[in-house]
């Protein structure tokens, strides 16, 4: 399944969007309100290419091929014209979103499924009043989507089954791996699980237990090595004998006792952050953190090839 996209909003996020679309053969429209940015965008998406095609994360496309398939627009009315999927990436603001999903919802063909890339708002808020809302959703990447395929698709609640069918196709259909909400909820479901593990890690350091890079080091050398390739119900369900509902009886308990030390919040910018800061400014200065986030994406991209490759050899 290939179309058009219009990528309204030329941000970080647009730009990731537009290399998610333009690799699976998408024809993409770029567009902003800032006149100058997609040029911009497009130019930035220019320089990540390389990278992307020398680890294979092209879909077996060159550079070439894919910033064909993405252009400009001059007009909002020029990106949304036959497009089949369009995607907002307007800043986090109510009223920006309310007063642009005005605009943009009039414009779209009325097989068009509208999707925002919003990580907090939820769909309701800017889509109610829309004539056509049954169309909307929110589609919400784990950035930079070209490199993160799990996407949040949230329904609003006027949202239509045949909508979600959709959109669920096209994400599966340019390599990302959908989260098929049933509801909205504050913080979708990402935001929700990550928030948790947050508080925790917070509180742990602020309480004096352990310090920053103790917490990274349980993630990065602990969890998340098993997590990199399947979730918790798979962990558990795979951690006792006689599997899930097993792990659940052993286990419970233990989980039970630990709650009610949880149901405290650390302020996250007050006096907790300056030791937590003080710790990550001593392993990295501020001065390096976009060479380390350049970092991020290229193991982030040795990760992706690895875990396709043992796919093929061990299986899914």
């Amino acid at each position: 399944m290939t179309g058009t996209t219009a990528i309204v909003g030329s941000g970080l996020i647009g730009r990731a969007w537009a290399i998610a679309f333009a690799r699976a053969g998408w024809s993409v429209r770029l567009w902003d309100p800032v006149a100058t940015a997609p040029a911009a965008a497009r130019q930035a998406i220019e320089g990540l290419l390389g990278d992307l095609a020398e680890n294979d994360m092209l879909q077996g496309r060159t550079p070439a091929e894919v910033l064909a398939c993405i252009g400009t627009a001059a007009t909002l009315t020029e990106a949304l014209g036959g497009a089949d999927w369009v995607q907002e990436n307007a800043p986090e603001k109510l009223e920006v979103k309310r007063a642009l999903w005005a605009e943009m919802e009039p414009l779209a063909a009325p097989e068009t499924v509208l999707a925002s890339s919003t990580s907090a708002i939820v769909p309701s808020l800017f889509t109610e009043e829309l004539k056509g809302r049954e169309r909307c959703l929110t589609a919400h990447p784990i950035n930079p989507p070209y490199l993160v395929p799990a996407v949040e698709l949230v329904p609003a609640p006027w949202t239509s089954a045949e909508t979600m069918t959709k959109a669920e196709a096209v994400m599966r259909g340019i390599g990302q791996a959908p989260i098929v909400m049933r509801r909205e909820i504050d913080g979708f479901v990402m935001n929700r699980m990550q928030g948790a593990l947050l508080e925790e890690a917070f509180r742990l350091v602020a309480d004096g237990v352990c310090g920053v890079e103790d917490v990274d080091v349980g993630i990065r050398d602990g969890l998340a090595l098993r997590w990199a390739f399947m979730g918790p119900f798979e962990t558990i369900d795979l951690n006792a004998p006689g599997g899930v509902r097993d792990y659940a009886e052993r286990y419970q308990g233990m989980y039970e006792n630990i709650f009610p030390s949880t149901q405290r919040r650390i302020d996250w910018t007050g006096p907790a952050m300056d030791p937590i800061e003080a710790e990550r400014r001593t392993r990295l200065s501020a001065d390096a953190l976009q060479e380390r986030q350049r970092w991020r994406d290229r193991r982030l991209m040795a990760l992706l090839r690895h875990k396709a490759r043992a796919a093929e050899e061990i299986g899914e």
